[in-house]
C-alpha cells in the first residue's frame, strides 16, 4: 500500500513539471494523479481477489468511458468549455467507478447475462439451493458460519414451489413452507451470507428439479440440496452437488471397534434381543442384547461400524452380560415350572 501511494505521489509531481510546460498545472497535475489513482487501484484488486474478474473490470471501464463522454458534451453545453480540470476528475471517477463496479460485481451481473467459463479443478462460485435445503434450516446455521464460499442462488420457480407449500391446506405442509421462508429471510439478513434471487427461468420445462439441473448447467454451478433422488439424477448427469446429511454425518465424531461407550437404551431393535440408543448427534446405536436394558444406562464396547446413505450405525454389545443371563436363567426356570406343572395336571 505504501508503494501505491509512493507511485500515485510521485506520477502528481510529473503531472505538476508538465503543466508548468504547458501553462497548467491544475490540469496535468490532476491527470496524473488520476492515471496513477486508476493504475494503482487496478492493481491492487487484481492482487486481492486474482485475474478472473479482470475482462469483467475492462468492460466496466469502458462503460464508464461512455458514460463520461456524455456527460462531457453536456458539460460543455452547459459551461462552455469552462474548469477543464473538473473534467479531468469527472473522467477518473468515471473510469474508476466502471472498473471497480465490473471488477468486483461481475459475477453477480453473470447471473442475468452469459454461462460464465467454467474453472477446472475449482468448486463453482454459484452455490443454487433447491427447496428440500431452505426447509430444513441447516443451511442457514452452516452458511452463518462462513463455510460455504461463493454466491447462494435461489431461482424465483424455488421461491415460487416453497410459496405453494406454504399456501398448502396440509398444517405440516404449511408449516414446512413457513419454516423455509423465515429461513430465507434469515439468511437475507445475514451478514456473511451472499444471497441473489435470480429470474432465470426455464419456461419449457415444468418440474422443479429438472429446472435446478438446468440452472446448474447453465450456471456451471453447483446444487446445495439434502434431496436423495436429485443427488442421484445430477451424478447421472455430471452436476456436482452438495448434500447436506453427507456433511453431517462427515462431521460426527469418529467411533472405533472396541471403543467403549455409555448410552441409554430407549427401545427394542428389530432383531431377536436387540436394544436401541442414541448418541447425542443423533447417531443410531444397537446393542446385542440390550432389549433387557430397555429404560437404563449401560455400558458398551463398539464390535462394528456400518455407513449407508440415511446415516451412520453402531453395532455394540454389553460390557456386562449378567443380568441377561440372570433373567435367561430365570425365564428356563419358570418354563421348566410351567412345564412340570402342566404335566403334573394332567
Amino acid at each position: 500500500m505504501i508503494l501505491r501511494i509512493i507511485f500515485v505521489f510521485i506520477t502528481g509531481i510529473i503531472g505538476f513539471y508538465i503543466g508548468r510546460l504547458y501553462n497548467d498545472v491544475v490540469l496535468y497535475t490532476l491527470i496524473g494523479l488520476g492515471i496513477s489513482s486508476i493504475v494503482a487501484t487496478g492493481e491492487y484488486y487484481i492482487m486481492k481477489k486474482g485475474s478472473k474478474n479482470l475482462f469483467l473490470g475492462m468492460v466496466g471501464m469502458l462503460i464508464g468511458l461512455g458514460l463520461y463522454a456524455g456527460f462531457y458534451q453536456i458539460y460543455n453545453i452547459i459551461f462552455g468549455g469552462q474548469h477543464q480540470y473538473l473534467l479531468a476528475i469527472a473522467q477518473a471517477i468515471f473510469v474508476y467507478l466502471g472498473f471497480a463496479i465490473g471488477f468486483t460485481k461481475g459475477a453477480e451481473f453473470r447471473l442475468g447475462l452469459n454461462k460464465p467459463a467454467p474453472v477446472e479443478g475449482v468448486i463453482s462460485n454459484y452455490k443454487i439451493l433447491d427447496t428440500s435445503v431452505i426447509i430444513d434450516g441447516r443451511i442457514a446455521d452452516i452458511a452463518e458460519t462462513g463455510f460455504i464460499e461463493g454466491i447462494m442462488v435461489i431461482p424465483k420457480f424455488v421461491l415460487k414451489e416453497l410459496q405453494q407449500v406454504a399456501d398448502s391446506s396440509d398444517p405440516l405442509k404449511r408449516s414446512r413452507g413457513r419454516r423455509g421462508l423465515d429461513i430465507l429471510n434469515k439468511m437475507k439478513a445475514s451478514k456473511r451470507a451472499v444471497i441473489k434471487i435470480t429470474d432465470k427461468d426455464f419456461l419449457e420445462i415444468k418440474e422443479v428439479d429438472h429446472k435446478l439441473l438446468k440452472l446448474a448447467s447453465y450456471l456451471d454451478g453447483v446444487i446445495i440440496t439434502n434431496d436423495y433422488n436429485l443427488n442421484k439424477i445430477a451424478e447421472l448427469e455430471g452436476i456436482q452437488m452438495l448434500n447436506i446429511n453427507d456433511l453431517a454425518n462427515a462431521v460426527k465424531p469418529i467411533v472405533l471397534p472396541n471403543e467403549e461407550l455409555h448410552i441409554a437404551i430407549i427401545k427394542e431393535g428389530k432383531d431377536a434381543n436387540q436394544g436401541i440408543g442414541y448418541l447425542d448427534d443423533g447417531t443410531m446405536v444397537v446393542v446385542d442384547n440390550g432389549k433387557y436394558y430397555i429404560g437404563e444406562n449401560v455400558d458398551v464396547v463398539v464390535t462394528s461400524i456400518l455407513q449407508t446413505p440415511a446415516g451412520r450405525m453402531i453395532f455394540t454389545q454389553l460390557m456386562d452380560n449378567k443380568k441377561h443371563s440372570d433373567q435367561d436363567g430365570n425365564k428356563g426356570f419358570s418354563r421348566f415350572k410351567k412345564a412340570y406343572k402342566e404335566r403334573s395336571t394332567s
